[in-house]
């Protein structure tokens, strides 16, 4: 019987990411050597440090429309965060990730998805063989297709966003994997996959990241609640004996329940569910409050064949 007690996936701390505070409908963060603030709707609590923080923000997202809005550089903030477009590389484990802060208030990498990082890192260290093989569909910015090509992964990196395409080509190139260190597709991502099926691919690990609605670079409509059920189910066709399948989404909506009961229709295998979240960076007081979680998006994890904590969340 599959768990129905929806969980908590804490990201592993990252030595150049730092979530400094959150309250008020905002979170403050360090991003290597730029402190970032802005509009997160979870943060619905109060500040637990004060303006003389908040100030030190480098740069500021301002809200402009529903549709997004515009970044405001502190006067004394590093050259790399200054200008119409700033840019500027963090590190971890091996890789350089581009930071891009765009008009929609995110920056090419999500913090909250380190926790399936090392979910796929772990797997990485569990399986034998040949270089195991990663599937990421909506891969975005390419941080998970990047690290895990840098550990040994054969990866094909899929999104339909030619810009995105183009980020995460640039994320390899940084990492110093050059334009063949992954196979990078531009195309939809529910084509992508059938067609795999019908060629008889398999995957050690697949990761998916939709959104709620987008478009193909051929006009294919993507809508999640009429299109997710059939992901998942190709996602379970695509996966070898041993494998993990990966879902995560943000602002959609649905329960982990729902998710917990989407994995339940494939065959074998276990599922947990629910919350991605980024831990607070500590008090400097001793005894201080608790450290709290910033709630990022939810997320299930499926898993075939695996070690048992190879897809259990940190810390649940």
């Amino acid at each position: 019987m599959l768990p129905v007690q929806p969980s908590v996936f804490e990201a592993p701390d990252l030595a150049d990411y730092s979530l400094l505070d959150s309250g008020e409908g905002e979170k403050l963060e360090r991003f290597g050597p730029v402190v970032l603030r802005r509009p997160d709707p979870q943060a619905l609590w109060g500040r637990r440090r004060g303006e003389d923080l908040w100030s030190t923000a480098d740069l500021t997202f301002v809200r402009e429309s529903d549709r997004g809005g515009r970044w405001e550089a502190r006067r004394g903030a590093p050259a790399e965060a200054r200008g119409q477009q700033p840019q500027w590389e963090v590190a971890h484990v091996g890789a350089r990730l581009l930071i891009r802060p765009t008009p929609f208030k995110h920056v090419g990498l999500f913090p909250e998805q380190a926790a399936n990082w090392s979910a796929v890192e772990r797997l990485g260290h569990e399986l034998e063989g040949e270089a195991p093989r990663l599937l990421n569909l909506f891969g975005y910015s390419g941080a998970a297709s990047v690290l895990a090509a840098k550990a040994g992964w054969e990866v094909t990196h899929v999104d339909a966003s030619k810009a995105s395409i183009t980020w995460a080509v640039d994320n390899a190139e940084a990492s110093g994997l050059g334009r063949s260190g992954m196979r990078v597709v531009c195309e939809d991502a529910l084509r992508f996959a059938r067609r795999e099926v019908r060629r008889g691919s398999t995957y050690d690990a697949i990761l998916m990241d939709p959104p709620h609605y987008g478009r193909g670079p051929k006009g294919e409509v993507w809508r999640l609640e009429e299109h997710l059920a059939e992901l998942v189910d190709l996602a379970g066709q695509l996966a070898n004996p041993v494998a993990m399948v990966v879902l995560s989404t943000y602002a959609v909506g649905y329960s982990p329940l729902a998710f917990i009961n989407l994995f339940g229709d494939l065959d074998g295998g276990s599922v947990e569910a629910g919350e991605l979240a980024i831990p607070e960076a500590p008090g400097e007081e001793p005894g201080g409050p608790a450290r709290r979680w910033l709630p990022a998006g939810f997320c299930a994890r499926w898993a075939r064949g695996c070690a048992h904590d190879v897809a259990n969340p940190r810390g649940a």
